[in-house]
């Protein structure tokens, strides 16, 4: 498919993180963007208020007149469903239809192509890389799957000849792209709803690194049945080492060893050594390309996070108040790992939305234990997404599950209202579905009762 002969570009399920990326990507090289999506959100919003189209009715009357189907790309999300009428309107008549991962894959064909894997830490690796490569000068663009700070946006730089891509295990996704220099940062059982087991997940994500076939370009963990370049955090046996770590002035500062010797005294803002991880696979990324190391320095010294991971609403002395996207226990673990570091011996209450009735069941002991580390457990209902319940996969299932007494089933009507009641003085907001879209409210409302 020859994109320049592409005027048009219809998105279904325009509003979803990744796909509202190359919405804002297609648009800046000047093609026509629109589309749809079932409910308006703040991702919808900021593209409307870029000047896309945006409705949320599946209504074929509302796809616009002029896009034919000699000009016309039609992008689809996984998480539409196959009736979905604007979905079949365009197959019935032979569009071109492409899931948002064959077209990163068309996209990124021709570049050299950074790919970022793994079950989790993906989106705040490739940020950092994005964001190094971006400031270091390099004609890069940059897809990423979360609101980077830094640019109020999902998209980073406008360049032509170089790329930073989210590999995607779910759906197989990251199995179209073309990886020049690829990273796996874990290998965790997820999706299983799509995959069945932890063994098929792993042999996607070799099939995946056997498309890099100079190993010297694949950067992995020392924990990783894989061949390639090891990075750790304290790991003395892996190449890239990040050792001496400490934290000053709320940064962590901290030594690496390279291949080529020790770099001394690099500063990076993000809590939790999962954050430093991520920060250490996108500097060795770098290295290897042929990035300074005092750009990467540079970099990574003045990089302000991801809207949604580890993200700061309240900082004061009386409250903090954090929001984090995580949605597997894993990543539970290290959002509290980081709030005990960062505010020892404090009372912390975890609000916790289940995503996925699937991974509700296929996680939920380790749900438990992730969510009976902290002092207090406030539990929503299960965000559906793209599924329909199942019978017994319930919240209330998943408290009885908690071992922390100090727990309660809350609604959304309810929530802001029983936060406020709460007498800890550290409050985490975690969850991959509506809540949030909550965050702005409960912050507004957490701080005038601290006023």
């Amino acid at each position: 498919m020859n994109l320049n002969q592409i005027h048009n570009v219809y998105f279904i399920g325009i509003g979803g993180i990744g796909m509202s990326a190359l919405a804002r990507y297609f648009k800046y090289i000047g093609k026509q963007v629109s589309g749809y999506d079932k409910t308006p959100t703040i991702l919808t919003n900021e593209l409307i208020e870029s000047g896309i189209a945006i409705h949320f009715d599946d209504d074929i009357n509302l796809i616009p007149k002029d896009y034919f189907v000699e000009n016309t790309l039609v992008i689809i999300t996984p998480a539409v469903p196959r009736t979905h009428s604007e979905w079949n309107y365009f197959l019935e008549r032979d569009y071109q239809v492409k899931k948002r991962a064959e077209v990163l894959g068309i996209i990124t064909k021709d570049t050299f192509c950074f790919a970022v894997a793994g079950t989790h830490g993906k989106t705040t690796t490739s940020s950092i890389l994005g964001h190094i490569l971006n400031e270091s000068g390099a004609d890069v663009t940059a897809f990423i799957g979360g609101i980077v700070e830094n640019y109020n946006s999902n998209l980073i730089g406008s360049g032509k000849t170089v790329t930073v891509v989210e590999a995607d295990e779910f759906d197989r996704s990251f199995l179209h792209l073309h990886p020049d220099i690829a990273c796996v940062t874990s290998m965790d059982a997820d999706h299983l709803d799509i995959y069945g087991t932890s063994d098929a997940i792993k042999e996607s994500f070799t099939e995946f690194a056997d498309k890099v076939e100079d190993k010297s370009k694949l950067f992995i963990t020392t924990d990783l049945p894989l061949s390639g370049i090891t990075v750790g955090v304290n790991e003395e046996e892996a190449v890239y080492n990040a050792f001496n770590i400490r934290i000053e002035d709320g940064n962590y500062v901290f030594d690496v060893k390279t291949p080529a010797g020790v770099l001394k005294d690099f500063r990076f803002g993000l809590p939790g050594r999962h954050n430093l991880m991520n920060a250490l696979m996108a500097f060795a990324m770098a290295v290897n390309f042929g990035t300074p190391t005092d750009a990467i320095a540079k970099a990574l010294a003045s990089f302000q996070g991801i809207r949604r991971r580890f993200s700061y609403q309240i900082r004061t002395e009386n409250l903090v108040y954090i929001d984090d996207y995580a949605h597997h226990p894993t990543e539970i673990n290290a959002v509290h790992q980081a709030v005990r570091e960062l505010c020892p011996n404090k009372k912390v209450l975890a609000v916790f939305q289940p995503h996925l009735f699937s991974r509700t069941k296929d996680f939920a002991d380790d749900f438990a234990k992730s969510l009976s580390q902290f002092d207090e457990v406030l539990l929503m209902d299960i965000y559906p997404a793209r599924e329909l319940p199942m019978e017994g996969v319930t919240s209330d299932w998943l408290l009885s599950l908690i071992e922390n007494q100090n727990k309660k089933l809350v609604s959304k009507e309810d929530l802001i209202a029983t936060m406020l009641k709460s007498d800890a003085p550290v409050m985490v907001t975690i969850g991959a579905g509506d809540i949030g879209e909550m965050v702005g409210a409960i912050k507004n409302a957490l701080n005038e009762k601290n006023i």
